[in-house]
Parts: structure tokens; C-alpha cells; sequence
């Protein structure tokens, strides 16, 4: 869309983004808030917020140019699936389980992309069942065409599909195998051809980098006209939304969402452009509390046990050791009310926080790992309220990789003490390692628009899953 209303539409959107809203709920979840979860609940515990949910998705329709759409990426989060799908365009689905869950909570098929690299017919089959509204397919092959071609003849059906183009990885189809199928089901009966999707990651900070990749894109789909005749009615894109899990992480998220627009805008292209949007959507919705069970002081260095885990807390990568999370302490005192939580403001650990004023190791230097210290554990747990000191902490897995923090700055730490993990809403409920050692799932809570806790999982035994048959 060029021209100069084009560029009018730019300078709108770049308005509507600088204007939109908080990215974080307005007043967010606190200490106090979490303290009661916890306390009722128990941990480990997957906290999701409605209401920060909401107030997302609003934030991005609203720094975007108007009439993107948005399509969610249920792999990132499946619990607010119920919350997200009214406030989304459309759903991807990657598995047959993803595809019973949304029939379970009611998402429409019309409003589901049946999409992965493998597609069973069965799933693809009951995609289609519904003849009004049947799920849009993306194209990952040759073959899985002739799927959905056969299926949508057996069942007298005209089935909208999404041509996903490769980004030089095992995902979708050669540029010249698009064409290819482009040309050959252009007028075909029962198949239409939707569109062309396209993803090639996550966490991109550049918006040089995203607009020249739009800018090949756009080309692309000009291409398509131009030698096979076909003007495909909708692009849909993954732009690969950052989000900044750690201090290092930081960027302008509004600065970067103007720029995607604008290169948005300033695309020939003149279909629908939906974004499909996972971690950027839900990320900032969740918060994963963890209780610390046991402290100790290792050769100068002092450790928290907590009850949870790298299992459960997974972020992008398998990172957790090498920066720091954005995290809080929060203290065992009367639920809900101030004086709840010891020196707040001294003893709060969020991303960035100086750690240069913390005690960084235990009364005695490192010294012969066999020799008696008793009098540093007696002092592990003396230290004031209100000093710092730094700690690593740790999950409950027999691993040395288990690092949830290292080096964290904590004021008074101590057992029964839980840690307010953020930035929990997408991945760490879906992608952990969770069979590991047989430990037991976390429950899981969605706070609803009015903060009232709902316990959409309860905690989930793994054992049977581990046991051979023949002992259950």
C-alpha cells in the first residue's frame, strides 16, 4: 500500500501506538494478591491474569495499523485459551491434542489454522467435519495437499488453505513449489487457496531486519500474481515479537511495533495481513510462584532450594543461569495486607536492580571443601532484614542445571519464603521437561477480570505416566 494515503495511514497508526495502552496491566498483580494465591493454593503455582491478558492483546491491536489481524499460537499458553480466543482473530493449532482442547472449550472451527509440519488425517478430517465453517489448512508439502484435496472431495467441501513458505528449515514449501501448487489449484473445485503464510523465529529485536524480510515477502506475493495469475487474498505473518525476559533483554517495544507497522503499511500488497503472535501475546500475563524449601551455604556460596524447577519455569532457551529473571520475594505475613511483605522496596529483585551493594558470599572464604564451618550455617540465617545478599537458587531436580537465578540479590531470604517468578504466561506450562523425575504438575490458577482465583488445572501426578503398565 503505497502512495500518500498510505503514508497518512503510517502517521496514524504511529499516533494510535504512542498512544496506546500499558502493556502491563494497569495496576498488575500485587505482592499481596500473589501472597493469597499462594497461600491458598500452594506452590509450585501458574498464576495467568484475565485482565493483563486483555489488556495485552489491546495494546497490540492498537499499535499495529488498523485491520491487522491477530492470530494466536495456542503452543505458547493452552490454559487462557478460553479468555484469549474471543479477543483473537483466529487460532493456530500443531497437534491433534491442541485441536481436542479447542473443541473441548468451544473455539469454532471456522476460526482454527490446522497448521504443522505433520497433519494425520484423522485431525485434518475432523477439521473439515464442520461444512459451514470449515478450519483453514496450511501447506506444508506436496503431499499434504493431496490430503486435504481428497479429504475436501470426500466430503463435498471447498477448503481454505494457507501455502506456508519455507524460511530454509524443515518448515513448509520451496518458493518454486508454492508457485507450483499456486498455479496447479488456482481454479481447482474444492480447494481455495487462501493465502501464504510465513515464520522464520522468535525474539527479533530488529526492525531493519523484520522490515526487510516484509519488503522480500511482499515481493514474493507480487510474484505470485505476476507469474502464476494468482493475487492471494491474505498474508499471514509471524514476526517472531521479543519479549525481554532478563536485563539484557530490554528494548522499545512501542519504537518496534511502529516500525513493523510502517513497514506493514508500506507494503504493494493490498490483501489481509493477519500476525501470528504466541510468547509476545501471553508472556506478561503469567507469574510462576516457588516456595524455598531449604537453605545452605556451599563453600561460601549460599544456595535456595525451591520446590519448582527448570521444569516448570522455561523462558526462551535454556538460559536461567546465565541472567538474571525478573523476579520478587515475597514475604509470609497476613494475606493481603501491607505490612505483608518485609522492606518491599529494599528487597524487591526485578530485572535491572543493582546487586554491587550485596553480600556476595557467606561469613568464610571457599576454602577446603571438607572443613567444618559450623559457625557460617548459624549465621546463614542471621543476616538483617533489610541487607542484601546474593543467592543461587535452585530447583528441587537432581541436576546441576536446575539454576533457576544465580547471584540473585535477596534481603533476609529464608525457607517457606516464595519467589514471584514474571513474564510466566507463555511456554513454561506447555514446554518444561515435565516428566522428569516424576514429579508432581503445578496447579494452575487464572485470576478472571474481577481477580477472582480459578483453578483451571489442579496438581497432576507424572508417576503413572513413568510406571510400566503391567505395575498400575
Amino acid at each position: 500500500m503505497t502512495g500518500p494515503s498510505a503514508l497518512v495511514k503510517v502517521e496514524q497508526a504511529s499516533r494510535a501506538a504512542m498512544n496506546a495502552p500499558s502493556a502491563r496491566p494497569t495496576a498488575g498483580l500485587s505482592d499481596g494478591v500473589l501472597g493469597d494465591v499462594a497461600q491458598r493454593f500452594g506452590t509450585p503455582l501458574y498464576v495467568f491474569d484475565e485482565r493483563a491478558l486483555a489488556e495485552r492483546t489491546a495494546f497490540l491491536r492498537a499499535s499495529l495499523p488498523q485491520g491487522v489481524g491477530l492470530c494466536y499460537a495456542m503452543k505458547a499458553n493452552t490454559f487462557v485459551l478460553p479468555q484469549l480466543s474471543p479477543l483473537v482473530d483466529r487460532v493456530e493449532v500443531c497437534s491433534p491434542g491442541e485441536y481436542r482442547i479447542c473443541r473441548t472449550v468451544g473455539v469454532p472451527q471456522g476460526r482454527l489454522v490446522i497448521s504443522g509440519v505433520h497433519k494425520d488425517e484423522a485431525t485434518v478430517a475432523a477439521a473439515l467435519a464442520d461444512a459451514a465453517q470449515p478450519a483453514t489448512v496450511t501447506i506444508e508439502s506436496e503431499a499434504q495437499m493431496r490430503l486435504v484435496d481428497q479429504l475436501a472431495q470426500r466430503f463435498g467441501l471447498r477448503v481454505p488453505v494457507l501455502l506456508r513458505l519455507t524460511s530454509a528449515n524443515q518448515f513448509g514449501l520451496d518458493a518454486c513449489k508454492v508457485r507450483e501448487l499456486a498455479g496447479r489449484y488456482l481454479r481447482a473445485t474444492h480447494i481455495e487457496l487462501r493465502g501464504v503464510q510465513y515464520f522464520s523465529g522468535t525474539q527479533k529485536t530488529s526492525a531493519k531486519r523484520i522490515g526487510r524480510e516484509i519488503e522480500k515477502l511482499d515481493r514474493f506475493l507480487a510474484s505470485l500474481e505476476q507469474e502464476c495469475g494468482w493475487r492471494a487474498p491474505e498474508f499471514e505473518y509471524g514476526p517472531g515479537l521479543p519479549v525481554a525476559y532478563f536485563e539484557a533483554d530490554a528494548f522499545d517495544e512501542r519504537s518496534l511495533l511502529v516500525q513493523i507497522g510502517r513497514h506493514l503499511q508500506e507494503m504493494s500488497f493490498t490483501g489481509d495481513i493477519v500476525l501470528e503472535v504466541g510468547r509476545s501475546l501471553v508472556a506478561s500475563c503469567g507469574t510462576y510462584l516457588t516456595s524455598v524449601v531449604d537453605t545452605k551455604c556451599n563453600r561460601g556460596q549460599r544456595y535456595a532450594i525451591v520446590d519448582g524447577g527448570t521444569h516448570q519455569l522455561v523462558y526462551f532457551g535454556q538460559s536461567m543461569a546465565m541472567r538474571q529473571p525478573s523476579c520478587r520475594l515475597l514475604r509470609p505475613g497476613t494475606p493481603g495486607e501491607a505490612g505483608a511483605d518485609r522492606d518491599h522496596a529494599a528487597c524487591e529483585r526485578v530485572a535491572g536492580s543493582p546487586a554491587a551493594d550485596a553480600r556476595t558470599t557467606c561469613d568464610h572464604a571457599a576454602g577446603d571443601p571438607a572443613a567444618d564451618t559450623p559457625a557460617t550455617c548459624d549465621g546463614l540465617a542471621s543476616a538483617p532484614d533489610s541487607e542484601r545478599e546474593l543467592w543461587n537458587v535452585f530447583g528441587s531436580l537432581c541436576t546441576v542445571n536446575d539454576v533457576l537465578a544465580k547471584q540473585m540479590p535477596l534481603c533476609g531470604l529464608r525457607e517457606q519464603d516464595v519467589l514471584a517468578f514474571s513474564n510466566a504466561g507463555a511456554y513454561c506450562a506447555t514446554e518444561g521437561i515435565a516428566l522428569f523425575l516424576s514429579r508432581d504438575l503445578p496447579r494452575v490458577v487464572v485470576l478472571d477480570r474481577a481477580g477472582e482465583p480459578h483453578v483451571v488445572r489442579d496438581a497432576l501426578r507424572t508417576d503413572p505416566l513413568n510406571t510400566p503398565s503391567s505395575f498400575r
